[in-house]
């Protein structure tokens, strides 16, 4: 079961890598975040804590309702649909976070006969999480789309820790959760000041910033 969670997991962000729609973007955040929870909720049923509760409410409170739905309210009030001008055309990046994908299960294969503490396969799934993730950002233009590039790499980092633990510290949960959420809300104010100055609204407009 978990191992099917983990793969599902990994193919979202192919599905990311092959799609030009924003819309698309959010709901495979928030599919991120339901799967994440279903993760944790299947480690942790027999270790109840205060951790576990809070995990629960980042994963399902946060990743998979909050936050996509603050960045959907943002798409939709700017009316951005598509990312029209990616570097490197949709069919591509398919094929590169295909390739990301297969390179993070034969990862996992590897760390079978060499890391006997860790989780082979969310080890080697969250490690092509992050990789797509930072493709993501340097190959599209938008700036909400290099925003959730960040969340999906962030979400690759969670992943990655447990494939070495089986309980984050509550602090390290609640520092991590802070940053990612006011990450997010002041992006939220930055993307709608540069939206109302200039028409578009990728990267290209931050060259015309000035002091």
């Amino acid at each position: 079961m978990k191992n099917i969670i983990i793969v599902l997991f990994g193919l979202t962000m192919i599905h990311v890598a092959s799609t030009s729609r924003i819309e698309a973007y959010v709901k495979t955040l928030a599919l991120q975040g339901a799967l994440l929870f279903t993760m944790v909720i299947v480690d942790n049923l027999n270790h109840f804590s205060l951790n576990f509760l809070f995990l629960i409410v980042e994963t399902l409170g946060f990743k998979t309702i909050i936050i996509p739905w603050f960045l959907m309210k943002i798409i939709r009030k700017n009316e951005i649909y598509r990312e029209i001008e990616p570097s490197i055309p949709s069919f591509w990046s398919m094929v590169i976070a295909s390739l990301i994908f297969t390179f993070g299960l034969t990862l996992a294969y590897v760390s079978i006969l060499f890391a006997q503490d860790v989780k082979p396969l969310y080890f080697g799934i969250s490690i092509s999480t992050m990789i797509t993730g930072l493709f993501i950002i340097m190959s599209r233009k938008k700036i909400i789309t290099h925003i959730m590039g960040y969340m999906m790499f962030e979400n690759g980092i969670f992943l990655f820790t447990l494939s070495l633990i089986n309980e984050m510290p509550l602090i390290v949960n609640l520092g991590v959760l802070l940053d990612v959420f006011i990450g997010i809300y002041l992006f939220g104010l930055f993307f709608n000041k540069i939206q109302s100055t200039y028409e578009k609204t990728h990267i290209d407009t931050l060259t015309y910033l000035k002091d």
